[in-house]
């Protein structure tokens, strides 16, 4: 498979998974090693190193990225704030945007997060904003110095699918840094079908964690991706309204005369 490359850094794994909404943080590792996902996002307020047993960042393989996200911004003061305390942690110059004062449907605010790309980035952090998928606020987002746009499928945490299709498929085509889907994807199939339109990767968190099995269902999530990506780069064929025979239907029943 074909690698993405964020920045200065090339990836074998597309699928990006969070580590929100497990049952227990000891089945976290399991799940990264089933997904074989190098991407794990995470709040900073789980970073406890007081306490080795719910410090988040002693579950998580020292091999992958961090994402640490900040999540509990509500303007890019606060975003900026807590990314630096990220790196101050040691969870690294990879940081994920969410700038969210809208508490009912978590929508992410665009203008506010791109202020806050704008200083992050001139900082050398490199900077993947959540956002709503809107071309003209994801150039916005590339010019501030963002090193991936991470547009929404569906409101956080929903698992109702890709619902802003056709504003991701813009983005896609009109967007020349990597397109990561997050929020809102709630199955493999959907993961395939994100990867299918071409976009870069995907970021799953409630529909692996609130699953029965989350370790088969990141194993799931993680063959999904691939299939997706590779019937992308296959390139699928065209749609017909009519029916088209893919084999003679006239010839070999015919006896010679």
């Amino acid at each position: 498979m074909d690698k993405l490359k964020i920045g200065e850094t090339e990836l074998d794994s597309r699928l990006f998974i969070g580590t929100g909404k497990y049952s227990s943080n000891d089945i976290l590792p399991k799940v990264i090693t089933s997904s074989k996902s190098q991407v794990i996002t995470m709040a900073l307020r789980r970073v406890n190193l007081d306490s080795p047993k719910e410090n988040i960042l002693n579950y998580i393989d020292k091999n992958c990225i961090l994402l640490p996200n900040t999540s509990g911004a509500r303007n890019a003061e606060e975003a900026v704030r807590i990314a630096r305390l990220a790196k101050a942690a040691g969870c690294g110059n990879w940081i994920k945007i969410e700038a969210i004062s809208d508490n009912k449907y978590l929508l992410p605010d665009n203008y506010e997060t791109i202020k806050a790309i704008d200083i992050l980035a001139k900082e050398g952090f490199v900077v993947l904003p959540y956002m709503n998928p809107d071309l003209m606020d994801a150039k916005r987002m590339v010019d501030a110095g963002a090193s991936a746009i991470m547009p929404l499928g569906s409101p956080i945490g929903t698992n109702r699918g890709i619902r802003t299709e056709e504003m991701i498929q813009i983005l896609i085509d009109e967007i020349d840094i990597p397109i990561v889907v997050d929020a809102g994807i709630g199955k493999p199939s959907q993961a395939a079908q994100a990867m299918e339109m071409g976009a870069d990767a995907v970021l799953i968190n409630t529909a692996i964690a609130s699953s029965n099995d989350p370790i088969m269902m990141g194993d799931a999530f993680r063959n999904a991706v691939i299939a997706g990506r590779k019937a992308y780069l296959a390139k699928v064929g065209s749609v017909k309204k009519i029916a088209s025979a893919s084999s003679p239907l006239t010839g070999f029943l015919q006896g010679d005369e």
